[in-house]
């Protein structure tokens, strides 16, 4: 019974289920998409449609990121988690009611400045296409623009249901989403070739983060009316914080921007970097975006309350425990990158040639998994204080000047160094965040278990480098059969090596993934209930 209440979508969780409701959840949505991307490996392969296909995001995702930002679920939820907390019910839904009517108008007049200059961005952003990608990427863009609408009022309204600590139905719109996707190409793909992928994307922005979110708000009693008060003090107080979040950009966003352009002067390497990037994005959600989604409401609860020590010491129990996990994982993902790539991939038009050369990119994006994951939850920390000019500024300037780094690498090592560019530009990311809230004395370096990440890290390196000389022994040549030998091998010896190496260095880490109140966690006193802090746009 306890079981069928967690998954109520009227349950109100505590962080700790709201973190395993959205890992769960997110688990499932990429296994779906998993599902995605191995039907257009299967039917497009990588190459030049499929590059197109994978490019036209690229100005719909940055119209998201220019008009709105991070707003929705970061800054609204911050100033909506302060109105249910003071008792201001109706000044929260106000508020909610402009931010909608307003950005839903600004938002249909820069599609439509989008869907006309279309031809002028792709040519600039992808040179390297041909004539007949060029065309492709740019129709497939003017289908796709509109879905950014409904991606963002879905993004307002399931920010109201996760200040409401209601996290079931969010969780689940992007898996929609993922089977509009699928079902477009199987039901229309014969007949309209990739584009049914574009049509099932913007169906599914419809079906799954619009609407799948707008009915479970209104049943919590969620009103809407259209108001362009803009002189409305809390509307203007979300302004103050979405503009840096509007203007600033982020290596987390920009990364697949700057990898497209360079990667579209080679046939199928866009594709082939996205589907490492896509599978590498796996445990990113599971581990960092679930922790990152679940942690916000509850990070702005502690702040608004100036339980700043408490605060402090929530963030920094999430990053030890999603950082040690990850550096554990990335040694396992490493060492199996090519058995698993081509299992994973390798089907119809998608070829043993392009399993190997999409796992060189797993493997060296594998090597950051642990900096994506925890600067999800350092971001959120400062968000949760209602700072979002700091860093935005900082990670502005570590995106410009990581440019030419990008362009040095794709250089010097062609489609290996853009990722192992962007594994050092998102190193340098999370540094910079952590460390300007260790400067501002909000969340100190000191409070981190840097002896157990310590062990994980040795533990990490130790398992994967087994794993790897153990699976040497297999020839890998294109057969299903060593594949999975090599995989199973590899899994076993790297599971092996970390279970003895816990063991064997007496770490604390698997009681405190276990545990739902570690002692780093502290209690959060809301209504003489507990609530604790677990660790933690689809892709």
């Amino acid at each position: 019974m306890r079981l069928l209440r967690f998954f109520r979508p009227s349950h109100q969780h505590t962080a700790f289920s709201a973190t395993l409701l959205l890992m769960s959840a997110i688990t499932l949505s990429r296994v779906i998409g998993y599902i995605r991307e191995a039907y257009i490996a299967y039917a497009f392969g990588a190459g030049k449609m499929t590059d197109a296909y994978v490019a036209a995001f690229t100005l719909p995702d940055w119209l998201n990121y220019i008009v709105a930002g991070g707003t929705a679920s970061i800054t609204f939820i911050a100033i909506y988690t302060r109105f249910l907390a003071e008792k201001r019910e109706q000044d929260a839904q106000k508020t909610f009611s402009i931010i909608i009517t307003v950005m839903t108008t600004v938002l249909v007049a820069g599609t439509i400045i989008a869907e006309i200059f279309t031809p002028q961005f792709a040519g600039w952003m992808f040179s390297g296409f041909n004539s007949e990608q060029m065309r492709l990427c740019i129709h497939l863009t003017r289908i796709l623009l509109p879905a950014q609408i409904f991606f963002y009022v879905g993004g307002v309204v399931s920010a109201v249901l996760l200040s409401h600590r209601l996290f079931l139905l969010p969780a689940f719109g992007p898996l929609i989403y993922n089977v509009f996707i699928i079902a477009g190409g199987v039901v229309a793909g014969r007949q309209m070739g990739i584009a049914s992928l574009a049509f099932g994307a913007l169906v599914g922005s419809i079906a799954g983060p619009f609407l799948f979110n707008a009915i479970g708000a209104a049943k919590i009693g969620t009103g809407y009316r259209p108001s362009f008060d803009v002189k409305n003090p809390a509307f203007r107080e979300w302004v103050r914080m979405s503009i840096p979040l509007m203007l600033g950009v982020s290596l987390v966003t920009a990364d697949d921007w700057i990898l497209r352009h360079y990667a579209s002067k080679g046939i199928g390497d866009i594709a082939r970097l996205n589907f490492a990037k896509r599978l590498f994005a796996v445990p990113i959600a599971i581990l960092g975006q679930a922790a990152g989604q679940a942690s916000l409401p509850f990070f702005s609860r502690l702040f608004e309350e100036k339980k700043f020590t408490e605060f402090a010491a929530t963030v920094n129990a999430s990053v030890y425990r999603i950082t040690a996990a990850s550096l554990l994982l990335t040694g396992w993902m490493m060492a199996v990158a090519v058995p698993l790539i081509d299992l994973v991939y390798r089907r119809g038009n998608f070829n043993f040639a392009d399993s190997e050369s999409t796992a060189i990119y797993f493997f060296w994006f594998s090597l950051s998994l642990a900096l994506w994951s925890c600067q999800a939850l350092y971001a959120r920390a400062f968000y949760a204080s209602g700072n979002t000019l700091t860093p935005m500024i900082a990670t502005t300037l570590i995106t410009l000047a990581s440019l030419p780094m990008y362009a040095l690498l794709f250089r010097t090592l062609s489609i290996t160094g853009l990722a192992i560019a962007s594994d050092l530009g998102i190193a340098a990311n999370a540094i910079a965040i952590a460390t300007l809230l260790h400067i501002r004395g909000m969340v100190s370096f000191a409070g981190l278990n840097w002896k157990e990440l310590g062990k994980a890290a040795l533990i990490g390196v130790v398992s994967g480098g087994l794993s790897h000389e153990v699976m040497r022994t297999i020839a890998l040549n294109g057969s299903r059969r060593a594949d999975l030998f090599a995989l199973a091998l590899g899994s076993v010896t790297w599971a092996a090596a970390v279970a003895a190496g816990l063991w064997l260095l007496r770490s604390e880490l698997p009681a405190d993934l276990r545990r739902k109140k570690p002692a780093a966690f502290p209690r959060i006193a809301e209504g003489g209930a507990a609530e604790t802090l677990a660790t933690g746009r689809e892709p």
